[in-house]
């Protein structure tokens, strides 16, 4: 099984490609589909854009699409709004594997005191982790006021509140310190 922190920790050789084509309301990243538009409790929101991470250059670690309220662009998609991101996997992962990779994640791009006080909500994050096997799919979606809900195949595993909390985790992907940022910058529309 490969270790998703091995993959954050190779992030400097990790290399992103897409091949994304559009048809009737979808999305296609490197034969992975993704919907145009998603609905999260009567929020619509528009794809922003889609990407595949592959690591060295040669394994196709997962594809990902980031979803946000029509007409929001990059440098706000960190701020207090809805938000939906959708990662499919292409290799299996361990629960454990995504626990460490949050946690250095998080850590490595928050000060010292909002680590601490995020923590008690990351290791909520952390205990919500299930193992994936190549095609399943994990989904963080934010709601104002409500929270940062992960789901599994469509499935809630549960719900972390606070617009802080929200920001600290997406900011794994597309925030100023991400994975990568190719992808981040695919994911945010930016790049082609």
């Amino acid at each position: 099984m490969m270790k998703l922190k091995t993959i954050c920790i190779l992030s400097a050789i990790i290399c992103v490609s897409i091949s994304a084509t559009c048809h009737a309301g979808a999305t296609m990243v490197n034969g992975t589909e993704f919907s145009n538009s998603v609905e999260v409790r009567g929020t619509r929101l528009q794809l922003s854009g889609a990407a595949l991470l592959k690591y060295m250059f040669l394994i196709e670690a997962y594809t990902g699409a980031l979803y946000l309220p029509e007409k929001t662009d990059g440098p706000n998609a960190l701020d207090d709004i809805s938000k939906h991101l959708v990662l499919e996997y292409r290799v299996a992962l361990s629960s454990d594997d995504f626990a460490k990779a949050t946690m250095e994640k998080i850590k490595g791009s928050v000060s010292k005191e909002a680590f601490e006080r995020l923590l008690p909500k990351i290791k909520s994050l952390n205990r919500l982790y299930k193992d994936v096997q190549p095609k399943d799919r994990y989904a963080l979606t934010y709601l104002p006021g409500v929270g940062t809900q992960l789901t599994l195949n469509a499935e809630p595993l549960g719900t972390i509140e606070g617009s802080e909390f929200a920001r600290a985790v997406f900011a794994i992907w597309i925030g100023e310190n991400p994975i990568d940022k190719t992808f981040r910058d695919r994911l945010l529309g930016k790049s082609k």
